[in-house]
């Protein structure tokens, strides 16, 4: 694959995982479905899963990809490339974290560790499409 194509991946699972997670959000506050709300944020995992298999691999072929511009959108750039990446590494060990008790039917404290990691996963995956567009779109 070459590498825009790989990166295009990349967009896609992260735009993917928020739309699910957008849709699991739904399923359990406003219809209580939560059977509904695991096959989704089961969706969700298996896509962002599969964004970071492919990220690490398309990193590993071609490196660091330079911010090509040199105008004001380089700080626009930046300010959102570097909380992105800071929370995106901060988030995986609390994905795990509730997963675990979602699947061990501790719902209390996966609802404690959801009501800010929810957000904060929404931020990473939608802030990586951003960042792929202003890399290889715009």
């Amino acid at each position: 694959m070459e590498p825009t194509g790989h990166a295009t991946l990349n967009a896609f699972l992260n735009a993917l995982a928020a739309g699910l997670l957008y849709a699991g959000w739904v399923r359990i506050k406003r219809a209580g479905d939560m059977a509904g709300h695991k096959r989704i944020m089961i969706m969700a995992l298996t896509a962002s899963a599969l964004f970071l298999v492919s990220y690490l691999l398309y990193h590993a072929r071609v490196g660091s990809v330079p911010y090509p511009y040199h105008d004001w959108t380089r700080t626009l750039y930046f300010v959102i490339l570097i909380p992105h990446v800071i929370l995106a590494a901060v988030q995986l060990p609390f994905i795990v974290i509730a997963v675990w008790f979602a699947l061990h039917g501790q719902y209390d404290k996966h609802r404690k560790v959801v009501r800010l990691l929810w957000p904060v996963w929404m931020f990473v995956s939608v802030t990586g499409v951003v960042v792929y567009l202003m890399l290889y779109r715009i």
